[in-house]
């Protein structure tokens, strides 16, 4: 059992409608660079972190451990999430360009 928002909630799993979560409590931590496309955050009772995309409040949380959240975290800090952003895919492509340029020639 998880308490949300003053509600009880028999059944809180990843995928679920983020709308079921309640409208109190999320948080946006980090944006997109035009605004309005926020990974937002719900601290829940029981201590875990639920995660949905600002733009579709009513589509599905992820629901993660805080032990999740803080691996995730660790890892982003170490670089270890760099390669998913777009000037790393680009600098990426740059470097296979140039290597193939450099075997074919």
């Amino acid at each position: 059992m998880t308490a949300i928002d003053g509600h009880v909630y028999a059944n809180v799993y990843n995928g679920m409608p983020a709308s079921d979560l309640g409208d109190q409590g999320w948080e946006s931590p980090w944006s997109g660079p035009n605004g309005g496309q926020c990974v937002q955050t719900k601290q829940l009772a029981d201590g875990r972190v639920a995660l949905r995309q600002s733009t579709d409040p009513a589509g599905p949380a992820l629901i993660y451990t805080p032990e999740e959240i803080a691996a995730f975290v660790a890892g982003v800090k170490r670089g270890m999430a760099d390669h998913l952003t777009a000037a790393e895919r680009m600098a990426t492509a740059d470097r296979m360009a140039a290597a193939d340029r450099l075997t074919a020639g």
